[in-house]
């Protein structure tokens, strides 16, 4: 009988970041950056256990949304812009050993700044390290683009100076292809023994074996460019990775007998424009009132709920036709009202929303949607995240996917 080593992936998550702030929350392809990383601990099959280490309340409540564990804060003193990574495993370990007596084989180190691991890649790291027992670590790796042999310093007095001390008279003059082969590493994986860090005082030790990572996986966050980068990958959608995942997703409705809308951040981009006398403004999208027409033509009730009370709302949804509750304290009490009032059962409702005052209408109806800016909190809780962005027609993209299902509906049902 073989027996299966416990093994625990850890994701090191702050709450701050100097670069893009708040970067672990940020929205990349419609869901927050750490849970490209906690999609693809959990898929993997050697993996016994997922744990995130933060500081932040609101990391650990989107965390344990997508499915991974929380058993302890980190402190602050641990959560600071230079602390290094060893400190934070050793702490994690003892806090796990102490608390609850667990004491894992292998720890793996998925950080969330390395949001594309191709499949696979964490059971045959976790496979590598286990079939040489001579190895302390395992480490993702990729091709160097540029060779450090040709890699310069700048001393003190002004004059460059060759990174390297080599084998060679002067590397930096031969031509690449008579140079060895160099490694970077990706940040993709580290795999390492319990004994390495608890004994040896590493996360890597004497003897690292490599995993090699295409290049098309290695991106590193670090920039707002970056994310546009990341998503730019995405969207042509050649990666083999492990998507996001928060819960099992509820079923498109058969019949929509109801659509309801928030509206900040839904119709609008949540931003307002203030004048010098008090009065508020904000940008909406035509293609939006258009999607709605379309989707009233074909007889589909439709309405609109917020939180404020504004004269902007009220213009907008009398434009549009729609009826419009507002300065709405239980948002969730209003729509089981509307509900009854429209004789639409809840199953059959799709609710649309952006931020947390939205969270108990999209549980309560029977299928929620998201634009792809909204508050993490609400990503993790929608059925369906749209591609697009409040105000930048998502309300558009919504109805036309209404209207196509329902055509497609419409062909089924007389074809049989």
């Amino acid at each position: 009988m073989v027996v299966r080593p416990e093994v625990l992936a850890i994701i090191q998550a702050r709450g701050n970041s100097k670069g893009v702030p708040r970067k672990n929350l940020r929205m990349l392809g419609g869901h927050p950056l750490i849970a490209y990383s906690i999609a693809s601990g959990l898929a993997a099959e050697t993996v016994t256990r997922l744990i995130i280490s933060t500081d932040d309340e609101e990391i650990v409540d989107v965390s344990r949304q997508y499915g991974a564990e929380v058993p302890f804060l980190r402190p602050s003193a641990l959560a600071t812009d230079d602390a290094p990574d060893f400190p934070l495993f050793e702490h994690a370990l003892q806090w796990l050993d102490t608390n609850e007596g667990y004491r894992p084989q292998v720890i793996i180190q998925l950080r969330p700044t390395t949001p594309f691991r191709p499949r696979g890649l964490i059971d045959e790291a976790i496979r590598l390290l286990l079939e040489d027992p001579e190895a302390d670590c395992v480490r993702g790796v990729t091709k160097s683009t540029q060779n450090p042999y040709k890699m310069w310093r700048i001393e003190k007095d002004g004059y460059l100076v060759p990174l390297l001390e080599s084998e060679f008279p002067e590397p930096y003059n031969m031509p690449r292809q008579e140079l060895p082969p160099t490694y970077w590493q990706t940040g993709h994986i580290d795999v390492i023994r319990y004994e390495t860090i608890m004994n040896k005082h590493s996360l890597t030790g004497n003897r690292v074996r490599p995993i090699l990572v295409d290049r098309s996986y290695c991106i590193d966050i670090d920039t707002p460019y970056d994310f546009d980068l990341a998503n730019w990958i995405l969207k042509q959608g050649f990666l083999d990775i492990d998507f996001p995942q928060t819960r099992s997703k509820r079923s498109w409705p058969q019949t929509v007998a109801l659509l309801v809308f928030d509206f900040d951040g839904v119709f609008t981009d949540n931003r307002v424009w203030l004048t010098e006398d008090g009065r508020e403004t904000v940008a909406c999208h035509r293609g939006d009132g258009m999607g709605v027409r379309l989707l009233r033509r074909q007889g589909i009730k439709i309405a609109v709920l917020s939180t404020e009370s504004n004269p902007v709302v009220t213009t907008r949804c009398q434009k549009l036709d729609l009826p419009c509750y507002q300065a709405l304290e239980d948002k969730a009490a209003v729509l089981s009202s509307l509900a009854q009032k429209e004789q639409a059962d809840l199953k059959d409702m799709i609710y649309v929303g952006n931020d947390v005052n939205d969270l108990e209408c999209m549980r309560l109806a029977g299928y929620a949607v998201a634009v792809a800016d909204a508050h993490p909190t609400v990503l993790a809780q929608a059925d369906l995240v749209l591609q697009n962005r409040g105000g930048y027609g998502a309300v558009r993209e919504l109805c036309d996917l209404i209207i196509k299902s329902m055509s497609i509906r419409r062909k089924y049902e007389k074809s049989n």
